[in-house]
């Protein structure tokens, strides 16, 4: 990985969050040279022109490709760049580490390139996929431990092994070591753009989880190209950062939507959010079915498989980061950790998001030819019949059923509500966010 000559060393600080009394700073000098650390060791990942999102935004679009990383997201920058810089006696007591997946896989590649023993707390909302790929990347030297149900759960058990064994907490983004090696995502963004068109980009847009990339590349740009525009891409259901800046600190949040799941983080950190603060970055939010249908679209149309924090920068493109044609647009594609499994889920969300996809509880009247009523009187010529339940009872004179619909059009709704209504029929339709829809989705 080409990168500048180094110039200023990262002070040491290991703490897993909350306020620190050494936390060292985060400057372009220090951003840099971790780019030199890393190089021979963290591949240059490319930066590929997106004939879709430029044609959808009349921007010239491209993709920044942590996804092709040996871990597969850029976690890796910043979870080597702090355990190098570890002494023979840290090395020795060895490396412990908070994850939803991708840092856990970053440490454990660490943790083999280096011969340092480590474990990697991740929740129980952790993909198989990355908990496998954790094991793999590890080998003999890094243990997965898999504990509580929220990323912060694995935060709190990692403190207290921490505090147990003596092995150095190994910071997901609190900690400027890693926030420096997440910031060289920027120097190869910026001297990659600068290679292939002579100019530095207008806009780069990055997603954000506790902050750690966004904190990096913002004091980066900030420092070297201040007329780049940055904005960090969070999740709505996972805004922590956003939080943390309206109040001035961070703080939890109350209610975290776990889909995203590399983003899913309930408090932005102490370390990350006065470099975000400071970098002038904008901040915004995405909705987790926006970010289904650019994982579809990303898979479908340009053949990559993006997980759901992977495709945040991309989703907000065009939707929530509004750009100026001819514009040079760069978003970071930071993970293609994604369990095939999960692409069920990832349709239907999409498909709600979009307003094609429907359900309603209908009761029918138990006799002959309700049902057929139904689809003669209410469903429209291209609308499907997706999900159907219904269990008859004889004691009553109706019976519910569930009807999931998939309609052609968001605007075949209106017409299908209206012959609903029509037909007489009892239908109460459920809503995406109500408590009900949660059993669905």
């Amino acid at each position: 990985m080409d990168a500048p000559t180094p110039t200023t060393a990262v002070p040491a600080s290991s703490r897993a969050s909350g306020p620190a009394a050494d936390v060292g700073v985060v400057t372009a000098d220090v951003v840099e040279e971790a780019a030199r650390r890393l190089a021979g060791v963290v591949r240059t990942t490319p930066l590929q022109h997106s004939a879709r999102l430029s044609a959808a935004t009349g921007a010239h679009v491209s993709l920044k490709r942590e996804d092709l990383t040996s871990v597969r997201s850029y976690k890796v920058r910043g979870a080597y760049n702090l355990i190098a810089q570890l002494s023979a006696d840290e090395l020795a007591r060895g490396v412990v580490c908070a994850s939803a997946g991708n840092h856990g896989q970053g440490v454990a590649a660490a943790c083999r390139e280096l011969g340092v023993r480590g474990r990697v707390m991740v929740p129980r909302t952790t993909p198989r996929q990355k908990r496998e790929r954790i094991a793999a990347l590890g080998g003999d030297v890094c243990e997965v431990v898999v504990v509580g149900d929220v990323y912060d759960d694995a935060v709190t058990a990692t403190r207290e092994e921490a505090g147990r064994t003596g092995a150095v907490v190994v910071p997901a983004f609190d900690d400027p070591r890693t926030v420096a090696g997440q910031g060289t995502v920027a120097c190869e963004v910026a001297e990659q753009h600068l290679a292939l068109t002579g100019r530095v980009p207008d806009v780069v847009v990055v997603p954000v989880g506790g902050g750690g990339l966004l904190a990096g590349t913002g004091t980066w740009f900030a420092a070297r190209h201040p007329g780049t525009r940055l904005v960090g891409v969070e999740p709505a259901g996972a805004a922590s950062m956003a939080a943390a800046l309206a109040a001035g600190r961070p703080v939890p949040l109350r209610e975290v939507e776990t889909f995203v799941d590399g983003a899913a983080v309930r408090t932005a950190g102490h370390v990350t959010l006065p470099l975000v603060r400071d970098s002038g970055a904008e901040l915004v939010a995405v909705a987790e079915g926006r970010v289904c249908t650019e994982m579809l679209a990303l898979y479908q149309v340009d053949g990559i498989i993006a997980e759901p924090a992977g495709a945040l920068a991309s989703a907000a493109l065009g939707d929530v980061v509004l750009v100026e044609p001819g514009q040079d647009v760069v978003c970071v594609l930071s993970g293609g950790n994604n369990d095939v499994s999960r692409y069920g889920e990832v349709v239907e969300r999409s498909l709600v998001h979009e307003g094609l996809k429907h359900y309603f509880l209908v009761q029918f009247a138990q006799e002959p030819g309700a049902l057929r009523t139904f689809l003669d009187e209410v469903l429209g010529p291209d609308d499907d019949i997706t999900r159907f339940e219904y269990l008859k009872r004889n004691n009553r004179e109706t019976g519910p059923a569930l009807i999931g619909l998939e309609i052609a059009r968001p605007g075949d709704l209106a017409p299908l509500l209206a012959r609903m209504t029509a037909s007489g029929l009892d239908v109460e339709r459920l809503e995406p966010g109500s408590p009900a829809f949660q059993y669905l989705l």
